[in-house]
């Protein structure tokens, strides 16, 4: 049975990341296993599919340091200016990165880019290996190490199991590291999308009373969309005429963009929160989606993730026995805050925002304007939109 120091169930975004961070930190002293369950060019792989994300400005940063962002870089639109509105009502509020003094307030990056990238990199490893395509079948864990059985019969054992296989999370199942999870009562619907005026690095959030709509700059003029809305609605939406469905997307978006002409392969999913309220047990640790999965309002999600990698990586690198409890301990205590404050905060804006009561958008709206007019109250929303926190 072939030993590690690390093992990663979970190959995407999350876990290869990881992966990644451990090798740099570790100046390659590390031996790694990642375990993947989708080969990486397979147009179905659930992490590195169609969608893109917007990294934040902490997180490109992060990813500097782990020198993986050079080759990112490259594949990345960057977003320029910030625009938040409310449907039908005057509260608005935008951030432009000259505000802030950046070149960029983030980036945007499709994930198929990302899944090509990472699989070269993990490859070019020597300390890395790959069993893919396989999964978890069993874990069985003892003092000073986990044994991993695979899908194939086979078995690994690590002195650390981390478990970055997505919300539902197989390993989390497993050794019963319990979630609660709260259902929005919205489904997104993703697609891309391409208007007829430029996004000149534009990004959007605009409230309505079905839910919130974001549109992410792309290349070549498209634009990720994510429109949240009632599950009731989403069959008609998925199903229409792509005609139908950009007129109803004006509708509720509106013109700022000029008018939708185009849009790509839909897809939907249903909004919940999920979240495990421990993210470290015995040898085993959590991160990303597999540790909490939030509503895509503010774009927080995957930014959160990626604060996860970046704390369990260095503490895994400090020196101590690795996969120990004072490690562990440690990075628990330094992701508490940050998870629950995000976790909050998406919560509270998704309840705000998608409440018609007279009294709750009266005072949203005097909030976003206030926002845009006193710089000082703006401060705390600049620093979180640009991931600038503590972990």
């Amino acid at each position: 049975m072939k030993s590690f120091d690390v093992i990663i169930a979970g190959g995407a975004m999350a876990g290869g990341t990881l992966a990644l961070a451990l090798n740099q930190l570790s100046q390659q002293g590390l031996s790694i296993a990642v375990i993947e369950a989708f080969q990486s060019d397979n147009r179905q792989h659930p992490g590195f599919d169609s969608r893109a994300i917007a990294l934040s400005y902490g997180t490109v940063q992060i990813l500097e340091q782990f020198d993986l962002w050079r080759d990112l870089r490259a594949v990345a639109t960057p977003i320029t200016h910030i625009h938040v509105s409310d449907r039908s009502h005057y509260g608005m509020t935008e951030i432009d990165h000259n505000e802030a003094d950046l070149n960029a307030l983030g980036y945007v990056i499709e994930l198929a880019n990302v899944g090509k990238i990472y699989d070269d990199k993990l490859h070019q490893c020597p300390n890395i290996e790959m069993y893919c395509p396989m999964s978890v079948a069993d874990i069985k864990r003892e003092q000073q190490q986990v044994i991993v059985s695979l899908s194939d019969g086979s078995a690994i054992s690590g002195k650390l199991l981390v478990a970055a296989d997505g919300a539902v999370s197989t390993c989390s199942q497993k050794l019963d590291m319990t979630s609660t999870l709260h259902d929005f009562g919205q489904c997104a619907i993703v697609a891309n999308v391409v208007s007829s005026e430029a996004h000149n690095g534009r990004a959007f959030e605009r409230f309505t009373h079905h839910g919130p709509i974001a549109l992410l700059p792309m290349s070549e003029r498209r634009l990720s969309l994510v429109w949240c809305i009632e599950p009731e609605k989403v069959s008609d939406l998925m199903t229409c005429s792509d005609d139908e469905f950009l007129k109803q997307l004006q509708q509720d978006f509106g013109w700022r963009l000029g008018r939708f002409t185009r849009v790509g392969k839909r897809a939907s999913y249903p909004l919940q929160l999920s979240h495990r309220e421990k993210n470290v047990s015995h040898r085993f640790a959590i991160v990303g989606n597999a540790a909490q999965t939030l509503h895509p309002i503010a774009g927080q999600g995957f930014n959160l993730g990626i604060r996860d990698v970046a704390s369990l990586a260095e503490e895994v690198t400090k020196g101590d026995d690795i996969g120990c409890y004072r490690q562990l301990a440690r990075f628990q205590q330094r992701r508490e805050c940050d998870r629950q404050a995000t976790i909050t905060l998406t919560s509270s804006l998704v309840h705000l925002f998608s409440n018609d009561l007279l009294t709750l958008q009266v005072g949203r709206n005097l909030g976003l304007a206030v926002l845009d007019n006193i710089t000082p109250l703006k401060a705390p929303l600049l620093k979180r939109t640009l991931g600038i926190v503590n972990r």
